[in-house]
């Protein structure tokens, strides 16, 4: 390990803490998925980001939604704080934690995953649509205790789709 500089011991570890992150959260994120009796379901419009051209490993980027109902009324914020871990041609590795204030409560989430858009981040025509699932972890109001999974589905660069999966017995 004497040849291995800091920065390389830093990747290291960050790999490892995330790897392990990702076989509790999916064990989690499966139980969750079984037990939901409560489902949300909303659309974000973007009204903020601080997304650099070109992801670098290290440098954390936010966004933030305006969330509405099938109505089209407001009913809260989506707040996510990113981090990439790992940046290639094909996309970033992200770790993130996210933030839903509603009306009656925040829930808070946490997730790593691929982020499949090229290095240059912010494509302002034909952007590639993917998703990804937070894992609940925890809430205040009507959701303190809440357990469950956020996904949210990037339908193009400034709309995303939400749907909340609140597990049965941790309301």
């Amino acid at each position: 390990m004497a040849d291995m500089d800091r920065r390389s011991i830093l990747q290291l570890t960050s790999a490892a803490t995330i790897a392990g992150g990702l076989v509790v959260g999916a064990g989690g994120a499966a139980h969750a998925a079984r037990k939901a009796a409560r489902q949300i379901s909303m659309k974000g419009t973007r009204t903020g980001a601080n997304i650099p051209d070109v992801l670098t490993v290290g440098l954390p980027y936010f966004v933030r939604y305006d969330l509405t109902d099938a109505e089209g009324r407001n009913v809260g914020t989506e707040n996510a704080h990113c981090l990439p871990v790992t940046v290639g041609p094909d996309g970033a590795f992200v770790m993130a934690t996210l933030v839903l204030s509603l009306e009656d409560g925040m829930i808070t989430a946490a997730t790593a995953f691929q982020r499949p858009l090229p290095a240059v981040t912010e494509l302002l025509a034909n952007s590639r649509q993917w998703s990804h699932v937070f894992a609940i972890t925890g809430g205040t109001g009507s959701y303190e205790g809440a357990e469950g999974s956020v996904t949210i589905e990037h339908l193009t660069r400034d709309e995303d789709a939400l749907t909340v999966a609140v597990a049965d017995g941790s309301l």
